[in-house]
């Protein structure tokens, strides 16, 4: 899983750093100084169009208003068709004193004839006057052919004035006595044209210089924009990468300035939700490989995905990713019936000694990464507890039977030969009954006791006595039970042994119970001695025979309920198999021990070690 995680933020970093390593003009960096250049390029080709067209038009509108202020003036009209006194010459006469006349409005008129060139003409068409070195225009406009032919003034009618020609021309029919001329004023935009191309040059270099100006002030401008941008690229390449440790600076309180700050916020969100999900994951992790119950899980192809040590150690095997399903569990159940299964299949298996339970569920289901999972349960010890408890009931039917038909047996005969049964034996047989009755009475104070000590009621009766003085008790106690069987029993004290808080009846059940085995288990003639002293805190006693002991197999489970190490040599001697367990459970309520001591030689050592203070002192 983490190398996948890994694999994953690999390919998101390589992915933004060729995002933002790819073609430059796909940058936004660039897209922006593109626009801005693009855009100062159509505003200054738009802006010199509009200037040049309007240079022109206003050349040309001036021209014409200039035409006709000059035409228009009553006195020059006079002075152009009234003919003088002795004018001679005809037409040619004429002709040469219009020209004479239009001299004196040369400058108003623009006539330099050079860019500017006065012409008259006869009303064929034939040119009078003309600048020197030419016969006449070089060409019939039509002004000049529309005033030839209608005799009109091309300002006032038909006049073309249109700016894509190369040329501004008027055309003003004279009558003059019985003559008609026409005046024809040429001009060949030369001075429009120097300035437009002087306008223009001027906005070239303009444009020029504003593209430089832009491109520098886009280049800063996008700079200032583009910066957070890769700030917050950088940042989120952080993230994808699982470092946290660095906010973005917030540059601006602008839009990117408050994504910036948004963005800086969510990656905290973020660390703190996978810091959790992180957390819950270990808590998991640790869980499932710590936890008592074995679980494997499989894919729908039936390799296995996860499995705890659990699992293997209750299998007694290794599981692997060669491992497959089939292998582990395809004899309980077919992979398709736990993934088809409306809900989960159980199953049992052995393994050595070890009974385990299966339950097989699947999971995700519908899912294309869904699976099954196995969970094992050992229940050995259960199954050794239920045991343990036929085995009891059995045990305590058998010795309740027993007793019962001895009593029933010798009231039987108590009833039926009642005055005919001699005292002594009538005395024996009321004795055999008390005895069996007392049996009985034991067994069932055992169950009792243990019942109390599971639902919590039997609380301990703490008071403070002499221990050497319990120990006195214990030995007059047994004393005649050992005599019995010819044993030897001795009591070894040490010196000033202090006055102990235990609940002493209770202790003295476990000290009679400890003394009572090794009484009922050592062979007739055996040696039992029982010593006692004190360490620190605490005091200590310890039972030991020669007895026959306890084979090693059985002292791990010697204290367990219900358990006997030989069950025929039990019932011979009356035991239930109770008394060690409820020795230990009232030891461990006083914070004591109770354990089996390793010793050369036959029969068995028993320690038995209190808190002189309490068991609040343990």
């Amino acid at each position: 899983m983490p190398a996948k995680q890994e694999n994953v933020r690999a390919d998101t970093k390589n992915a933004a750093q060729g995002r933002l390593g790819g073609e430059p003009m796909r940058s936004v960096h660039m897209k922006l100084v593109m626009i801005l250049v693009l855009l100062i390029l159509s505003l200054m080709t738009v802006v010199g169009a509009f200037l040049i067209n309007s240079v022109t038009a206003f050349y040309l509108e001036e021209f014409y208003t200039q035409m006709a202020d000059v035409f228009g003036n009553q006195e020059l009209h006079d002075d152009l068709t009234t003919q003088t006194q002795g004018e001679e010459g005809g037409k040619t006469g004429g002709a040469e004193q219009m020209a004479e006349v239009l001299k004196a409005y040369s400058g108003a008129l623009g006539v330099d004839n050079i860019n500017r060139k006065l012409y008259i003409l006869d009303s064929n068409g034939n040119c009078l006057i003309h600048p020197d070195g030419e016969t006449g225009p070089k060409e019939y406009t039509k002004n000049l052919s529309f005033a030839l032919t209608t005799g009109l003034e091309t300002n006032q009618s038909g006049d073309e004035s249109n700016p894509a020609l190369n040329y501004m021309d008027v055309a003003v029919p004279i009558h003059r006595g019985d003559e008609s001329y026409i005046i024809y004023i040429y001009d060949n935009k030369a001075t429009a044209n120097n300035l437009t191309d002087q306008m223009f040059t001027l906005i070239v270099e303009a444009l020029i210089f504003g593209v430089v100006i832009s491109v520098l002030l886009s280049f800063l401008l996008s700079k200032t924009m583009v910066t957070p941008i890769q700030r917050l690229t950088e940042g989120a390449m952080r993230v994808a990468k699982g470092d946290f440790s660095r906010k973005i600076e917030v540059a601006s309180r602008d839009e990117i300035g408050v994504l910036t700050d948004t963005f800086n916020d969510m990656a905290g969100q973020l660390q703190d939700t996978l810091r959790q999900v992180e957390n819950e994951r270990n808590k998991l992790d640790t869980l499932f490989l710590h936890m008592t119950d074995g679980v494997v899980a499989f894919s729908r192809e039936g390799a296995v995905i996860h499995s705890n040590p659990a699992a293997a150690r209750m299998l007694r095997q290794s599981i692997g990713e060669e491992t497959s399903y089939d292998q582990l569990f395809g004899d309980i159940a077919s992979l398709e019936q736990v993934l088809e299964a409306p809900d989960h299949l159980e199953g049992e298996r052995q393994v050595r000694d070890s009974f385990l339970q299966l339950l097989l569920a699947p999971f995700d289901r519908g899912r294309e990464g869904g699976g099954a999972l196995v969970v094992i349960h050992d229940v050995t010890e259960q199954r050794k507890s239920q045991e343990m408890q036929r085995e009891f009931v059995a045990n305590v039917s058998h010795e309740l039977r027993t007793p019962l038909t001895n009593i029933r047996s010798y009231a039987e005969t108590l009833t039926e030969g009642a005055g005919d049964i001699p005292p002594a034996m009538e005395k024996k047989f009321l004795g055999v009954i008390l005895n069996e009755s007392d049996r009985m009475t034991h067994i069932v104070q055992d169950l009792l006791t243990l019942s109390r000590f599971d639902s919590g009621r039997d609380d301990l009766k703490l008071a403070r006595f002499s221990f050497g003085s319990a120990l006195q008790d214990l030995y007059n106690a047994v004393y005649m039970e050992a005599q019995r069987h010819n044993h030897v029993l001795r009591l070894v004290e040490g010196e000033d042994l202090p006055d102990i808080v235990a609940d002493r009846e209770r202790i003295l059940q476990v000290m009679m119970n400890i003394v009572s085995n090794s009484i009922k288990y050592t062979p007739d003639g055996g040696e039992i001695t029982i010593s006692a002293g004190r360490t620190e805190d605490k005091v200590w006693m310890i039972v030991d025979d020669n007895g026959i002991g306890i084979p090693e197999e059985d002292r791990p489970r010697i204290f367990e309920r219900f358990y006997r190490v030989d069950k025929a040599r039990s019932r011979q001697s009356g035991g239930t198999g109770l008394g060690l367990s409820i020795a230990r459970e009232i030891v461990d309520r006083h914070k004591g021990t109770l354990e089996l001591l390793d010793k050369e030689g036959p029969g068995l050592a028993v320690r038995l070690e209190l808190n002189i203070e309490g068991p609040d002192h343990g």
